[in-house]
Formats: C-alpha cells, sequence, structure tokens
C-alpha cells in the first residue's frame, strides 16, 4: 500500500513538473519581443517573436570594427525587420557558424572534482527518501532615408541605410509593410544627431510558408570604429528580459565602461590567442587577439541607457571559470564514512576487551569462621 501511494506521489510531480516546462515554452513562443540586444526587432503587425539567447562576437584591431551576429528565435511569423545603428558605413554578408564552436570551445570552463564525507541526498541510506523540492521557476524610402546598398544574404534582405530624422525610419518600415514600435523613433534620435548609419534587415525565410523559429545564420557587420562600441540603446523598448553574450577581441583584455542599465557584467574568460586558425583566424586575418567574453542580463529592458562602450583593462589578467563536480569520497567503490565508521567500531570493541582483561581483579576477603562454643 504504501509503494502505491509513493508511486502515484511521483507520478503527480512529474506531471506538474512537465505541465510547467509546457507553460513555460508556450509563454517563450508567445512573448513578445520587439527589441534584442544590438538593435530593434520589428515583427509582422499581430506577431509574435522571442529572441531567447543573442550572441555575438566583436571584433577591433584598432580601427575597424566587425560584430557578428545570430540569434535563437521562436515566432509565429515568416517575416521580421531588424534595425541595427552603426557609426560609419558598413558592409554585411553572412558569417560562419562554426566560428561560435570554435570560441565556445575555447571559452570552455575547466572541470575539477572534489570529494564531501558525509552522505547528501541521493546517496545511500538517503537514495530512498524523497527531498525534492520545487523545480527552479530598392530605392530610397522617401522622407529623408537613403538606401545606399541592398542585398539578398541568405534568409536576410539587408538594406544600408542613412537617416535624416528619427522619423524617416519608422516611414521606411511602415511603406515595406512593417509597424514601428511605439517610441522607438525617440531612441534613434541620439544616433541620427551623432550621423550615425543603419542597417536594416528584412527576416523572410526562402522556404514558402516558413516561420523564424530555431538558430538563425550568422550575420557580419564590418565598419570604421576608433573605439569599441556594441549599440544596445534600442534594446529598451523590449517587452521581456534581456539576456547578452559578447566575444570580444582585441588587443588587451575588455570591459564595459558602465552597466547601462543592466546587471553588472560578468567576465567568464579572459585569455590570449596567439595563433587564431578556422573561423576565427579568417575573422582575425590570423593576428594575435586577447579573448574576453562576457555576459550580461537585462531584467528590466526600460533601464537601458545607452551602448556597450569597452575599453582595456588596467591589465590582461587571464582567466578561466572552475566548475566543480562534488563526488562522495569512496575507497574501493565503499564510501569512506562508512569504513571510517566501522574501523571505529571495531577500535571502540577491541579497546574495551582489552579493558576487561587489563582489568585487576580484587581477591574476595577472607571469611573467618568463629571457633564453636565451648
Amino acid at each position: 500500500m504504501r509503494g502505491n501511494i509513493q508511486e502515484l506521489g511521483a507520478r503527480a510531480r512529474t506531471f506538474v513538473i512537465l505541465s510547467a516546462l509546457l507553460v513555460l515554452q508556450l509563454g517563450t513562443l508567445i512573448a513578445p519581443a520587439h527589441a534584442c540586444g544590438c538593435g530593434a526587432m520589428v515583427p509582422d503587425p499581430n506577431a509574435r517573436i522571442a529572441v531567447g539567447r543573442e550572441t555575438s562576437v566583436v571584433d577591433w584591431d584598432g580601427s575597424t570594427e566587425q560584430i557578428v551576429m545570430r540569434f535563437t528565435v521562436a515566432s509565429d511569423t515568416p517575416r521580421a525587420a531588424w534595425i541595427m545603428p552603426v557609426p560609419g558605413r558598413a558592409t554585411v554578408e553572412l558569417a560562419d557558424g562554426a566560428l561560435f564552436d570554435e570560441l565556445v570551445r575555447i571559452a570552455a570552463p575547466e572541470h575539477r572534482e572534489r570529494h564531501y564525507f558525509w552522505p547528501r541526498s541521493g546517496d545511500w541510506p538517503f537514495d530512498d527518501v524523497d527531498m525534492a523540492g520545487a523545480p527552479p521557476p530598392d530605392a530610397a524610402a522617401g522622407g529623408g532615408v537613403g538606401v545606399v546598398g541592398r542585398e539578398r544574404l541568405g534568409d536576410f534582405d539587408v538594406a544600408r541605410l542613412t537617416a535624416t530624422d528619427p522619423a524617416a525610419l519608422g516611414d521606411w518600415l511602415e511603406e515595406n509593410g512593417f509597424e514601428m514600435p511605439a517610441g522607438l523613433d525617440e531612441d534613434l534620435r541620439p544616433y541620427v544627431e551623432r550621423g550615425w548609419e543603419y542597417v536594416a534587415v528584412r527576416l523572410a525565410p526562402r522556404e514558402k510558408g516558413a516561420v523564424l523559429t530555431g538558430t538563425l545564420d550568422p550575420l557580419r557587420l564590418r565598419f570604421a570604429s576608433d573605439e569599441v562600441v556594441y549599440p544596445m540603446r534600442l534594446s529598451r523598448r523590449a517587452e521581456t528580459s534581456q539576456s547578452l553574450g559578447l566575444f570580444v577581441l582585441a588587443e588587451h583584455r575588455m570591459e564595459p565602461r558602465s552597466a547601462i542599465g543592466g546587471s553588472e557584467p560578468e567576465v567568464t574568460y579572459a585569455g590570449r590567442l596567439t595563433s587564431p586558425e578556422g573561423e576565427l583566424g579568417r575573422l582575425t586575418g590570423g593576428k594575435e587577439r586577447f579573448l574576453t567574453v562576457i555576459d550580461q542580463e537585462f531584467p528590466d529592458p526600460a533601464r537601458i541607457n545607452g551602448d556597450h562602450e569597452l575599453r582595456a583593462t588596467a591589465e590582461d589578467t587571464p582567466f578561466r571559470r572552475v566548475v566543480w563536480e562534488d563526488e562522495l569520497l569512496t575507497f574501493g567503490g565503499v564510501p569512506a564514512w562508512v569504513l571510517t565508521l566501522g574501523s571505529a567500531a571495531t577500535a571502540a570493541a577491541l579497546w574495551a576487551v582489552r579493558t576487561r582483561r587489563r582489568r585487576r581483579v580484587v581477591p574476595p576477603a577472607p571469611i573467618h569462621v568463629p571457633p564453636p562454643a565451648a
């Protein structure tokens, strides 16, 4: 009877967990996200799109910056537009996703083992005890827009634009069948005032009827820049939290000048690459670079107050994360604590036996028998 009750309880917990995961996945699919980490994502009207994770590679040789972006998205729409401000005239081309695989391997954390003595949940004799808690939760568009270049790159229709006022980009989007997120034109104003240009991308799968989902082909932007900058201001219009991962390649270890309204940026890897090869070598021209990997979360995108400007740190200190894997200490497959307690019990028993043997036996007092009475 007890076994049946435990089995029913386990099935109920499994059902609850699976239901929660399903709700979370559906919520991710339909959650609106009008912005991503480095620009504005503008879906068709009434469509839903969520950028689950944005990972970018930034390469800077002191005068030219390259940004390679890759998005993982979930949506119910076959089309969307994406806008990114750039400080100068940019070239755009498809990149190879193998670049990210190479960088992930280089920056992988070091795994080390460490042992613990006393048993924990899941170790004998606690392996049958349920101690699990709840799961953790083609022409100018008019109105001040100039199209300086336009090309088809895989699933992307790329237009490189100039604009003389913030509303001009909204006009361009509307004339191409998209709606501008409310207030985005105000966030574009600082770029217009500084004379920046824009890369506008229509994400349109070549396969008829296909929707934007999964990991998209990466794009590489290249432009002249005398500093390392990663545009983020437009992301403040996002309606969901944002997650950003940056692989920064430069002469020295780099750091953001400020958190720009997000959590404190975390460095997960820092190290010098002396002879880059493969896709990484093609990106850098085979030249030496210092790789800094930065992760950052933006729980409240509305607090984003600028772009990431990166600067060299005082020292090129290398760093690699260490992931500790805890293992129960054993000898010959037997937990050390069992052997220790067993040895202690045996020693105590031997001590007790020896103590009894060595104990001095006191003879009884002699018995005096009185003489018989006369």
